[in-house]
């Protein structure tokens, strides 16, 4: 038995996603504000009188105490700073955002213990805005997933042609390319969006929400097509969660929804 001592640490995190592991205790998945990705176990939360299970529930952001372990982490303590899932979940298009948004932070972060603060911030954003009811849950989900794109340093041009950097506007769109393309540089099968789309999602990259919520449901759907085909060819295969965001009327009845399910 190795008689190296353990390490502690602490930071804050939000819970991506938990895991069962044994009988009582769970594997959990935070990104962190200071060490990037972290899993580690939490354990007996799973039993009735744990006293911070329900701080460690998928879109929580918790102040964490950890020890090092040699693969994973150990929980020692949890405070809860913020709980937004109480509120995303009983709202049906904010759940499936929310979903999508933790989802897609835990794939763009692969590598663990790599600090992204700039994607932790995003996601807090994101969180809070889907709880808040600050801005309609499709919107800030695509707003979340072109800015996360950035961050990675996948930034979709809108402006000028992404091949060869001519000042635009344009009127092909380019997955592969990388967005907006002028004629010379358009690779076959380019789409052709409405240019108020365009708009849209430039609008949503540099936050001008007067003009993204001055959209119509047409233009947001487009822009969605495409947000989420720009993902799926970066990460080299979709998300789970996209297709079941919902993205209906905002004036619709909303329905409420079940807590995210434990692998």
């Amino acid at each position: 038995m190795s008689n190296t001592p353990k390490s502690l640490y602490r930071d804050e995190g939000v819970v991506l996603r938990t895991q069962k592991l044994g009988e009582a205790d769970r594997i959990v998945t935070v990104l962190t504000r200071r060490h990037g990705k972290v899993r580690a176990v939490a354990k007996g939360v799973r039993r009735t009188k744990s006293k911070f299970g329900a701080r460690l529930e998928p879109f929580s952001h918790v102040d964490l105490q950890l020890y090092t372990g040699r693969t994973l982490d150990i929980v020692s303590q949890a405070e809860s700073i913020r709980a937004y899932g109480q509120a995303i979940v009983a709202d049906y298009p904010a759940y499936t955002a929310g979903t999508a948004v933790l989802e897609t932070a835990d794939r763009l972060t692969a590598e663990e213990r790599e600090p992204s603060l700039r994607l932790f911030l995003l996601v807090i954003g994101a969180l809070r805005a889907l709880s808040e009811r600050t801005h309609p849950a499709p919107l800030v989900l695509d707003a979340f997933l072109l800015r996360a794109m950035s961050v990675a340093g996948w930034e979709p041009a809108l402006g000028g042609c992404a091949r060869c950097g001519e000042e635009g506007p344009h009127r092909h769109f380019s997955v592969p390319a990388g967005g907006m393309v002028c004629p010379p540089c358009r690779p076959t099968g380019s789409a052709m969006p409405n240019p108020a789309t365009v708009e849209l999602l430039d609008a949503l990259l540099t936050g001008d929400w007067d003009a993204a919520e001055a959209s119509q449901n047409a233009n947001r759907r487009e822009g969605s097509g495409l947000v989420a085909a720009l993902l799926q060819w970066h990460l080299e295969r979709g998300l789970r969660s996209l297709p079941l965001v919902d993205r209906s009327d905002p004036t619709a009845p909303r329905r409420g929804a079940g807590l995210l399910s434990e692998a």
